[in-house]
């Protein structure tokens, strides 16, 4: 290892390379559960190109692994390390470079967090929708690597939207520039989307051109509960198929409301099986929310309550974004991502529940109900091993469940290590093959982020 990390110190600065074992052992894994995570040789942090292309020629000569990082709030053990890798963080190459509000872009390098984007968008009345629940830490590269995804993608859309252009290193050190700064743009092989999601397995990405969009007015929502999954999910289809477009569309079952009381004293029904939270930023988002109002009764609400302004709107949303940490009070969590067709959401929460019936388990679902992205949070004792086993054992079947009513094992959180074996499940042999061989396009010597993905 000394020649390993005497070859890196020769192109990077003080201080830039760390080989502490306490401080590689934190940087050694994300946040997801049950995912393995080695002890890395090494953890690097650049702060130009130049510096990367070095790491990675390194690394290419040496033939050691590298693990590019974000912030690591990832949740499916994409930026856990193996053994003897380079960890390679990108947290300090965090410039905003440019916010153009003619052409509507900005451009950014990997480590700038994302809430820091969106408030610099904000300042020229632009906005960078893409909007992950851990918008205040994770960072644009680290969104890039996952397509990551958030609470406004049932009206806005998610990271791979907005990604107009990359610049990016490969794993012999050069540097590809994808895509454009242009609003259009078709030539050749769209590698920017093939690029996007790909939670560094194919290069490591130093730089981006995103799109933003006009600021949107403040949104005013509404909760609704209902006695079961069933009416909720109706509720939604029919919000869908007559044609409105909510800014967020949430929906948290009985387990995540219960958790948000108990956490928040919010004071929900302790009776509702589904709450569905609705809101809309357009012109007239009162007229709209009377609409759904209307609709959730129809579908078999049993209370329905509008905000009057933007202050009980936000008191409203602010159950649903206490729900994730309402519910790690409660044990060790697992969290699942599977998205379905919207038509079929009843069907997963009912689903779950069952599975958590029969494996004596509390899973607690809170979804993004305009796309169909539902999450649902297994809940058990680590230190137990028979309950671990069937926590285990419950988070694969949620994700059979997902591909049985036509959905896909994630919808924003990515594969990497968690949900690897499951991915061949999905795509079938044909595309798995093909994604294996652009993967050694790409890296033919297999260092990138190995073990993860494809």
């Amino acid at each position: 290892m000394s020649d390993l990390t005497d070859r890196l110190a020769t192109g990077l600065p003080g201080g830039a390379l760390v080989v502490d074992p306490d401080v590689m052992a934190a940087y050694s894994h994300d946040m997801a559960g049950f995912c393995a995570a080695g002890n890395p040789a090494v953890v690097v942090f650049p702060e130009t190109v130049e510096q990367v292309q070095h790491v990675l020629r390194t690394a290419t000569e040496l033939r050691v692994p590298v693990v590019p990082q974000g912030a690591r709030t990832g949740l499916s053990g994409a930026a856990n390390a193996v053994d003897g890798c380079i960890v390679l963080s990108m947290v300090k190459m965090n410039r905003i470079l440019e916010v153009d509000p003619v052409n509507r872009i900005a451009v950014v390098e990997p480590g700038v967090v994302n809430a820091e984007l969106s408030r610099a968008a904000g300042e020229v009345g632009l906005a960078y929708p893409p909007d992950p629940s851990s918008w205040e830490s994770c960072t644009i590269g680290g969104n890039i690597g996952t397509g990551a995804g958030g609470l406004c993608c049932v009206k806005y859309g998610v990271t791979s939207e907005y990604v107009l252009g990359l610049d990016v290193v490969l794993a012999d050190g050069r540097l590809l520039s994808t895509g454009r700064r242009t609003a259009k743009g078709v030539a050749g092989y769209d590698l920017t989307r093939l690029l996007v999601g790909s939670e560094g397995t194919l290069g490591v990405v130093v730089g981006a051109v995103v799109a933003l969009r006009p600021a949107p007015a403040p949104q005013l929502a509404l909760a609704a509960d209902f006695p079961s999954a069933d009416t909720a999910g109706a509720a939604v289809c029919e919000v869908m198929a007559r044609g409105l477009t909510p800014s967020l569309m949430e929906l948290m079952d009985t387990v995540s409301v219960r958790a948000v009381n108990e956490l928040g004293q919010m004071g929900l029904p302790e009776s509702t099986q589904a709450l569905l939270l609705v809101a809309f930023d357009g012109p007239d988002p009162a007229a709209e929310l009377a609409v759904v109002g209307a609709i959730c009764r129809a579908a078999g609400a049993t209370e329905v309550v509008p905000a009057e302004d933007q202050a009980e709107s936000e008191l409203l949303l602010q159950a649903r974004r206490l729900a994730l940490p309402a519910m790690d009070r409660l044990g060790t969590t697992m969290i699942d991502d599977v998205a379905v067709p919207r038509s079929r959401l009843a069907e997963m929460l009912n689903g779950v529940a069952a599975i958590a019936e029969r494996h004596a388990l509390t899973i607690g679902v809170v979804s993004h109900a305009g796309d169909g992205n539902t999450h649902p949070i297994v809940i058990f004792d680590a230190d137990d091993p028979e309950e671990s086993a069937r926590a285990q054992r419950s988070f694969d079947e949620i994700m059979a469940l997902g591909l049985e009513l036509g959905g896909t094992i994630t919808g924003e959180h990515g594969v990497g290590l968690l949900k690897r074996e499951w991915l061949a499940r999905e795509l079938g042999p044909v595309a798995l093959e093909l994604q294996q061989q652009l993967k050694a396009v790409f890296d033919p010597l297999g260092i990138l982020n190995p073990g993860k993905a494809v």
